[in-house]
Protein backbone atom coordinates (compact mmCIF):
# COMPACT_ATOMS: atom_id res chain seq x y z
CA UNK A 1 0.00 0.00 0.00
CA UNK A 2 1.18 3.63 -1.02
CA UNK A 3 0.57 4.31 3.12
CA UNK A 4 3.22 1.94 3.55
CA UNK A 5 5.61 2.69 1.95
CA UNK A 6 9.47 3.02 3.53
CA UNK A 7 11.71 5.97 3.31
CA UNK A 8 15.08 4.56 3.84
CA UNK A 9 17.42 7.38 5.20
CA UNK A 10 21.49 7.05 5.49
CA UNK A 11 23.26 5.01 8.86
CA UNK A 12 19.86 2.59 7.81
CA UNK A 13 17.37 4.61 9.34
CA UNK A 14 13.91 3.69 7.58
CA UNK A 15 11.21 5.60 8.14
CA UNK A 16 7.37 5.09 6.83
CA UNK A 17 5.43 7.65 4.88
CA UNK A 18 2.61 7.03 7.17
CA UNK A 19 4.49 7.63 10.47
CA UNK A 20 5.96 11.18 8.66
CA UNK A 21 1.94 12.23 7.94
CA UNK A 22 0.93 11.40 11.33
CA UNK A 23 3.78 13.66 12.73
CA UNK A 24 3.03 16.09 10.96
CA UNK A 25 -0.58 16.05 11.46
CA UNK A 26 0.52 16.65 15.23
CA UNK A 27 2.25 19.08 15.18
CA UNK A 28 0.08 20.84 12.70
CA UNK A 29 -2.48 20.17 16.09
CA UNK A 30 -0.13 21.14 18.24
CA UNK A 31 0.69 24.43 16.67
CA UNK A 32 -3.24 25.10 16.66
CA UNK A 33 -3.51 24.42 20.22
CA UNK A 34 -0.22 27.13 20.71
CA UNK A 35 -2.03 29.91 19.27
CA UNK A 36 -4.93 28.62 21.11
CA UNK A 37 -3.67 28.47 24.04
CA UNK A 38 -2.03 32.03 24.07
CA UNK A 39 -5.15 33.67 23.43
CA UNK A 40 -7.15 32.05 26.08
CA UNK A 41 -7.45 33.47 29.54
CA UNK A 42 -8.66 36.02 31.77
CA UNK A 43 -6.25 38.96 30.11
CA UNK A 44 -7.02 39.41 26.53
CA UNK A 45 -4.07 38.60 23.83
CA UNK A 46 -4.87 39.35 20.51
CA UNK A 47 -2.89 37.31 18.10
CA UNK A 48 -1.80 40.31 15.92
CA UNK A 49 0.62 41.07 18.60
CA UNK A 50 2.73 38.77 17.16
CA UNK A 51 3.05 41.03 13.92
CA UNK A 52 4.29 44.10 15.62
CA UNK A 53 1.38 44.96 17.99
CA UNK A 54 2.20 46.70 20.98
CA UNK A 55 1.07 44.85 23.94
CA UNK A 56 0.57 46.29 27.54
CA UNK A 57 1.93 45.29 30.76
CA UNK A 58 -0.46 42.94 31.79
CA UNK A 59 -0.88 41.31 28.37
CA UNK A 60 3.40 41.27 28.79
CA UNK A 61 2.63 39.73 32.06
CA UNK A 62 0.31 37.30 30.73
CA UNK A 63 2.14 36.03 28.02
CA UNK A 64 5.38 36.06 28.89
CA UNK A 65 5.38 35.07 32.21
CA UNK A 66 2.13 32.45 32.20
CA UNK A 67 1.14 31.69 29.10
CA UNK A 68 4.12 30.17 27.35
CA UNK A 69 5.94 28.65 30.24
CA UNK A 70 2.76 26.45 30.88
CA UNK A 71 2.80 26.11 27.35
CA UNK A 72 6.69 24.39 27.24
CA UNK A 73 6.47 23.18 30.68
CA UNK A 74 2.89 21.29 29.73
CA UNK A 75 4.36 20.37 26.33
CA UNK A 76 7.76 18.87 27.66
CA UNK A 77 6.73 17.32 30.72
CA UNK A 78 3.26 15.40 27.85
CA UNK A 79 6.49 14.21 25.94
CA UNK A 80 8.76 13.08 28.71
CA UNK A 81 6.15 11.28 30.62
CA UNK A 82 4.60 9.63 27.64
CA UNK A 83 7.65 8.14 26.38
CA UNK A 84 8.20 7.06 29.86
CA UNK A 85 5.07 4.63 28.97
CA UNK A 86 5.79 3.80 25.49
CA UNK A 87 9.33 2.56 26.54
CA UNK A 88 8.08 1.09 29.53
CA UNK A 89 5.49 -0.91 27.71
CA UNK A 90 7.99 -2.49 25.24
CA UNK A 91 10.73 -3.26 28.55
CA UNK A 92 7.69 -5.19 30.34
CA UNK A 93 5.97 -6.36 26.95
CA UNK A 94 2.92 -4.95 29.09
CA UNK A 95 0.05 -2.74 27.40
CA UNK A 96 -1.22 -1.42 30.29
CA UNK A 97 2.54 -0.27 31.59
CA UNK A 98 2.69 2.96 33.18
CA UNK A 99 4.87 4.76 35.46
CA UNK A 100 2.08 5.25 38.03
CA UNK A 101 1.12 1.84 37.92
CA UNK A 102 4.36 0.24 38.41
CA UNK A 103 5.04 2.78 40.98
CA UNK A 104 7.73 5.08 39.58
CA UNK A 105 5.46 8.26 39.75
CA UNK A 106 4.87 7.53 43.27
CA UNK A 107 8.15 7.18 44.28
CA UNK A 108 9.25 10.62 43.42
CA UNK A 109 6.08 11.69 44.96
CA UNK A 110 6.77 10.43 48.21
CA UNK A 111 10.06 12.04 47.81
CA UNK A 112 9.44 15.14 46.77
CA UNK A 113 7.01 15.34 49.91
CA UNK A 114 9.92 13.97 52.01
CA UNK A 115 12.20 17.31 50.99
CA UNK A 116 9.36 20.00 51.27
CA UNK A 117 8.32 18.83 54.59
CA UNK A 118 12.16 18.57 55.49
CA UNK A 119 13.57 21.38 53.39
CA UNK A 120 10.82 23.77 52.56
CA UNK A 121 12.84 26.37 50.60
CA UNK A 122 15.35 23.66 48.79
CA UNK A 123 16.22 24.74 44.99
CA UNK A 124 14.27 22.73 41.85
CA UNK A 125 17.85 21.04 41.73
CA UNK A 126 17.39 19.03 44.69
CA UNK A 127 13.97 18.34 44.19
CA UNK A 128 14.99 16.32 41.01
CA UNK A 129 17.78 14.54 42.31
CA UNK A 130 15.12 13.43 45.14
CA UNK A 131 12.42 12.84 42.86
CA UNK A 132 14.63 10.92 40.83
CA UNK A 133 15.88 8.86 43.60
CA UNK A 134 13.10 7.81 44.59
CA UNK A 135 11.62 6.88 41.09
CA UNK A 136 14.97 4.91 41.34
CA UNK A 137 14.38 3.13 44.02
CA UNK A 138 10.85 2.10 42.98
CA UNK A 139 12.88 0.90 39.99
CA UNK A 140 14.83 -1.36 41.99
CA UNK A 141 12.31 -2.31 44.46
CA UNK A 142 10.56 -3.81 41.46
CA UNK A 143 13.89 -5.89 40.50
CA UNK A 144 14.41 -7.36 43.67
CA UNK A 145 10.92 -8.70 43.84
CA UNK A 146 10.57 -9.77 40.85
CA UNK A 147 13.89 -11.88 41.15
CA UNK A 148 13.96 -14.56 38.41
CA UNK A 149 10.58 -13.67 37.35
CA UNK A 150 11.55 -10.12 35.97
CA UNK A 151 10.78 -11.05 32.56
CA UNK A 152 7.64 -11.90 33.18
CA UNK A 153 5.21 -9.05 32.40
CA UNK A 154 2.50 -9.83 34.32
CA UNK A 155 4.49 -10.43 37.71
CA UNK A 156 6.51 -7.06 37.45
CA UNK A 157 2.57 -5.30 37.06
CA UNK A 158 1.86 -7.07 40.04
CA UNK A 159 4.70 -6.00 41.86
CA UNK A 160 4.37 -2.79 40.68
CA UNK A 161 0.46 -2.33 41.76
CA UNK A 162 1.37 -3.49 45.01
CA UNK A 163 4.68 -1.47 45.95
CA UNK A 164 2.06 1.75 44.16
CA UNK A 165 -0.35 0.99 46.73
CA UNK A 166 2.03 1.09 49.87
CA UNK A 167 3.33 4.60 48.37
CA UNK A 168 0.06 5.80 48.00
CA UNK A 169 -0.89 4.99 51.57
CA UNK A 170 2.81 6.84 52.46
CA UNK A 171 1.78 9.98 50.60
CA UNK A 172 -1.53 10.05 52.37
CA UNK A 173 -0.50 9.89 55.78
CA UNK A 174 2.10 12.53 54.61
CA UNK A 175 -0.49 14.90 53.21
CA UNK A 176 -2.99 13.93 56.34
CA UNK A 177 -0.08 15.89 59.18
CA UNK A 178 1.36 18.50 56.93
CA UNK A 179 0.40 21.81 57.63
CA UNK A 180 -2.57 23.06 56.10
CA UNK A 181 -1.15 25.70 53.53
CA UNK A 182 1.17 23.02 52.49
CA UNK A 183 -1.41 19.79 52.41
CA UNK A 184 -3.28 22.38 49.80
CA UNK A 185 -0.78 22.48 47.43
CA UNK A 186 0.76 19.71 47.51
CA UNK A 187 -2.75 18.10 47.10
CA UNK A 188 -3.26 20.00 43.67
CA UNK A 189 0.65 19.11 42.69
CA UNK A 190 -0.55 15.26 43.13
CA UNK A 191 -3.35 15.87 40.43
CA UNK A 192 -1.17 17.33 38.51
CA UNK A 193 -0.83 21.16 37.59
CA UNK A 194 1.03 23.61 35.84
CA UNK A 195 0.91 26.51 38.79
CA UNK A 196 4.97 26.17 38.94
CA UNK A 197 5.29 26.52 35.31
CA UNK A 198 7.78 29.73 35.10
CA UNK A 199 10.60 30.86 32.83
CA UNK A 200 12.66 29.47 35.30
CA UNK A 201 11.50 26.38 35.32
CA UNK A 202 10.59 26.61 31.25
CA UNK A 203 14.39 26.90 30.81
CA UNK A 204 14.71 23.99 33.32
CA UNK A 205 12.79 21.48 31.30
CA UNK A 206 13.98 22.26 28.00
CA UNK A 207 17.39 20.25 28.53
CA UNK A 208 14.91 17.51 29.67
CA UNK A 209 13.22 17.32 26.14
CA UNK A 210 16.33 17.69 24.20
CA UNK A 211 17.49 14.44 26.72
CA UNK A 212 14.42 12.25 25.68
CA UNK A 213 14.21 13.95 22.03
CA UNK A 214 17.97 12.65 21.43
CA UNK A 215 17.68 9.49 23.70
CA UNK A 216 14.84 8.06 22.08
CA UNK A 217 17.67 7.39 19.13
CA UNK A 218 19.73 5.43 21.43
CA UNK A 219 16.50 3.76 22.91
CA UNK A 220 14.76 2.60 20.19
CA UNK A 221 17.00 -0.79 18.64
CA UNK A 222 16.38 -2.13 22.17
CA UNK A 223 12.63 -1.54 22.39
CA UNK A 224 11.91 -2.82 19.20
CA UNK A 225 14.38 -6.13 20.75
CA UNK A 226 12.90 -6.51 24.07
CA UNK A 227 9.35 -6.52 22.30
CA UNK A 228 9.81 -9.62 20.68
CA UNK A 229 11.17 -11.51 24.20
CA UNK A 230 14.06 -12.21 25.75
CA UNK A 231 14.89 -15.54 23.87
CA UNK A 232 14.82 -13.79 20.26
CA UNK A 233 16.14 -10.73 21.60
CA UNK A 234 18.80 -12.34 22.68
CA UNK A 235 19.15 -14.42 19.84
CA UNK A 236 19.42 -11.38 17.58
CA UNK A 237 22.25 -9.49 19.49
CA UNK A 238 20.49 -8.04 22.34
CA UNK A 239 22.01 -7.75 25.73
CA UNK A 240 19.07 -8.39 27.24
CA UNK A 241 20.95 -7.86 30.59
CA UNK A 242 21.96 -4.69 30.16
CA UNK A 243 19.68 -2.70 27.91
CA UNK A 244 16.53 -3.73 30.27
CA UNK A 245 18.12 -1.90 33.19
CA UNK A 246 19.62 0.98 31.19
CA UNK A 247 16.24 1.44 29.63
CA UNK A 248 14.27 1.88 32.96
CA UNK A 249 16.73 4.19 34.10
CA UNK A 250 15.80 6.31 30.73
CA UNK A 251 12.71 5.79 31.68
CA UNK A 252 12.49 7.21 35.05
CA UNK A 253 14.55 9.80 34.30
CA UNK A 254 11.78 11.02 31.70
CA UNK A 255 8.90 10.82 34.80
CA UNK A 256 10.08 11.90 37.64
CA UNK A 257 11.83 14.74 35.86
CA UNK A 258 8.23 15.75 35.00
CA UNK A 259 6.71 14.68 38.05
CA UNK A 260 8.90 17.09 40.16
CA UNK A 261 7.81 20.19 38.23
CA UNK A 262 3.72 19.66 37.44
CA UNK A 263 2.95 16.51 39.51
CA UNK A 264 1.82 12.87 38.21
CA UNK A 265 -0.26 12.52 34.65
CA UNK A 266 -2.10 9.67 35.53
CA UNK A 267 -2.59 7.29 32.35
CA UNK A 268 -0.94 9.50 30.13
CA UNK A 269 1.93 6.71 30.08
CA UNK A 270 -0.79 4.80 28.76
CA UNK A 271 -3.26 6.45 26.70
CA UNK A 272 -0.39 8.39 24.09
CA UNK A 273 0.91 4.96 23.03
CA UNK A 274 -2.66 3.06 22.57
CA UNK A 275 -3.49 6.34 20.45
CA UNK A 276 -0.52 6.04 18.53
CA UNK A 277 -1.07 2.31 17.97
CA UNK A 278 -4.79 3.22 16.36
CA UNK A 279 -3.47 6.09 14.63
CA UNK A 280 -0.17 4.65 12.82
CA UNK A 281 0.68 1.38 14.57
CA UNK A 282 4.34 2.80 14.40
CA UNK A 283 7.52 0.67 15.81
CA UNK A 284 10.96 1.49 17.25
CA UNK A 285 11.60 4.37 17.46
CA UNK A 286 8.94 6.15 15.01
CA UNK A 287 6.67 4.59 18.24
CA UNK A 288 8.38 6.49 20.57
CA UNK A 289 8.61 9.73 19.25
CA UNK A 290 5.33 9.90 18.40
CA UNK A 291 4.09 8.53 21.76
CA UNK A 292 5.92 11.50 23.08
CA UNK A 293 4.64 13.99 21.02
CA UNK A 294 1.48 12.43 21.27
CA UNK A 295 1.52 13.28 24.96
CA UNK A 296 2.60 16.96 24.50
CA UNK A 297 0.05 17.87 22.65
CA UNK A 298 -2.82 16.08 24.96
CA UNK A 299 -1.26 18.27 27.99
CA UNK A 300 -1.38 21.09 25.75
CA UNK A 301 -4.76 20.18 25.12
CA UNK A 302 -5.89 20.13 28.98
CA UNK A 303 -4.49 22.89 30.12
CA UNK A 304 -6.12 24.81 27.36
CA UNK A 305 -9.33 23.47 28.30
CA UNK A 306 -8.33 24.39 31.83
CA UNK A 307 -7.91 27.67 31.48
CA UNK A 308 -10.60 28.08 29.36
CA UNK A 309 -13.31 26.72 32.03
CA UNK A 310 -11.71 28.63 34.97
CA UNK A 311 -9.50 31.40 33.68
CA UNK A 312 -8.32 32.79 36.99
CA UNK A 313 -6.28 29.46 38.02
CA UNK A 314 -7.69 26.71 36.03
CA UNK A 315 -8.42 23.06 36.71
CA UNK A 316 -5.65 20.68 37.09
CA UNK A 317 -4.79 19.03 34.10
CA UNK A 318 -3.97 15.78 35.22
CA UNK A 319 -7.82 15.74 35.68
CA UNK A 320 -8.69 17.06 32.53
CA UNK A 321 -6.09 14.89 30.79
CA UNK A 322 -8.56 11.71 32.12
CA UNK A 323 -11.89 13.50 31.57
CA UNK A 324 -11.43 14.24 28.15
CA UNK A 325 -8.62 11.65 27.33
CA UNK A 326 -9.90 8.36 28.68
CA UNK A 327 -13.32 8.46 26.58
CA UNK A 328 -11.24 9.64 23.56
CA UNK A 329 -9.28 6.39 24.16
CA UNK A 330 -11.72 4.09 24.48
CA UNK A 331 -13.80 5.45 21.95
CA UNK A 332 -10.70 4.94 19.34
CA UNK A 333 -9.73 1.67 20.69
CA UNK A 334 -13.15 -0.07 20.11
CA UNK A 335 -13.11 1.37 17.07
CA UNK A 336 -9.75 0.17 15.73
CA UNK A 337 -11.21 -3.54 17.47
CA UNK A 338 -14.84 -3.24 16.07
CA UNK A 339 -12.23 -2.66 12.31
Amino acid sequence: MAGDRVLRLPAGLQIRQRDIRVALALIGVLAALVLLALGTGSISVPLDVFWGGALSPDQHYALYDIRIPRIVVGFTAGYSVALSGAILQSVTRNALADPGVLGLSQGAIVSVMLVLVLAPSAPQWQVFLCALAGGCGVALVLFMLTGRERGNSLALLLMGIAVESVLSSVSGVLLLYMPPEVSQSLSEWMLGTLFQASPRNMFWMLPLFLACFVGVLWAGPPTRALELGDELAQSIGEEVGRSRPRLLLFAVVCNTAAVAVVGPLTLLGVMAPHLVAFMAAAGARARLYLSALTGGVMVVLADTVSRGIAHDRGLPIGVIIILTGVPLAVILMRRHHVA
